[in-house]
């Protein structure tokens, strides 16, 4: 069975939903300073909807080789990765904003 993109409506094998929302609207990325000193790389994205979330969570997890989660619309990363952050989602095809 073919899984229908619920956005467009169209089979996910040539839906376009994602491409356009990395092209169309810039992530941010930026650190946080939480309790006890703990550095915290936050990606902001305003088209939560349109990519999943969970999947380049768990990419740059794994890049970072650290913990996160995914809330409200907003990736947590355990640590200070900015940069590798930054560079890993430029060649997935990102625009990003830096804060």
């Amino acid at each position: 069975m073919v899984e229908i993109c619920k956005t467009c409506g169209q089979p996910k094998d040539i839906c376009t939903c994602e491409v356009l929302a990395r092209e169309q609207h810039p992530l941010s990325v930026f650190t946080d300073k939480r309790r006890y000193g703990k550095m915290v790389t936050i990606v902001e994205c305003p088209a939560g909807k349109d990519i999943d979330l969970e999947t380049l969570a768990k990419r740059l997890k794994t890049l970072c080789a650290a913990g996160g989660t995914v809330k409200n619309g907003r990736i947590e990363l355990q640590g200070d990765h900015k940069k590798k952050v930054q560079s890993e989602l430029e060649k997935m095809g990102f625009a990003i904003e830096v804060k």
